[in-house]
């Protein structure tokens, strides 16, 4: 019984112990950490979020399965990258800059843009447009037309094939003078998550029940051992009466 008492004792602190919640990310807008959350949770992984201040949030996850929690955050493309806008580009300040700065702001504030805005096609884990607009020469006859790369990380399990023709008219239409034959897309699917069968299955059990079923295990294990142990009875002489 003292055994028996121990290995339920041991399982039990295995289940408290995985419980506990280790941090993933932090700094992260109420929207980003409920769709992470969903991600994490949908493997059965348990996870947590919170925030002091109802604006910053830190998503947390079992230290159990941290591993696997950050490595399936990263595969859908989590955290989302941060991108700024021309607002945010040409934000006044009391500096006057140059043409060519003002330039150089104007297109990065356009590539910032129009990744934000493919990046937000379902099944498009991260994405880069990458702009090249000569500068015009007004002595020339000719002016050397402007052009755009976009690069698109996508879930494997989403075909974005068909969508190539909007993806460029898109970028066409948001650019002055960018022919639509300028434009190269560039699909490239993310590398799948294969999380190990054994690890898998303690996740979808979750933490704690896993535990639960290691402290069991070792419980019947204990039997078997003790009964192997166990010395044979002799058999009693049968008793003649007078």
């Amino acid at each position: 019984m003292r055994a028996r008492t121990a290995v339920l004792l041991l399982a039990a602190s295995f289940a408290l112990t995985a419980c506990g919640q280790e941090e993933l990310y932090s700094g992260l807008t109420e929207r980003e950490a409920n769709e992470m959350l969903a991600v994490v949770e949908s493997a059965g992984i348990d996870a947590a979020k919170a925030s002091k201040d109802g604006q910053a949030w830190t998503l947390t996850a079992d230290k159990g399965h941290f591993p696997q929690a950050v490595a399936l955050l990263q595969a859908r493309g989590y955290p989302r990258e941060r991108y700024e806008s021309l607002g945010q580009v040409f934000k006044k300040s009391g500096f006057v800059s140059s043409p060519l700065e003002e330039r150089a702001r104007l297109i990065y504030g356009l590539s910032q843009e129009l990744s934000q805005t493919v990046s937000s096609i379902d099944g498009v884990v991260e994405a880069r447009v990458h702009l090249a607009m000569p500068e015009a020469d007004p002595l020339a006859e000719t002016q050397k037309p402007s052009s755009a790369s976009v690069f698109i990380k996508h879930d494997p399990q989403v075909d974005l094939t068909d969508r190539v023709g909007a993806i460029k008219a898109l970028v066409v239409n948001s650019v002055e003078g960018l022919p639509y034959d300028r434009v190269t897309v560039v699909l490239v699917p993310a590398r799948p998550l294969v999380l190990p069968e054994r690890k898998m299955a303690l996740a979808q059990a979750g933490a704690p029940g896993a535990a639960v079923l290691a402290g069991l295990a070792g419980l019947a294990a204990f039997e078997a051992w003790r009964r192997r142990r166990r010395p044979a009875q002799k058999a009693l002489p049968a008793r003649v009466e007078p």
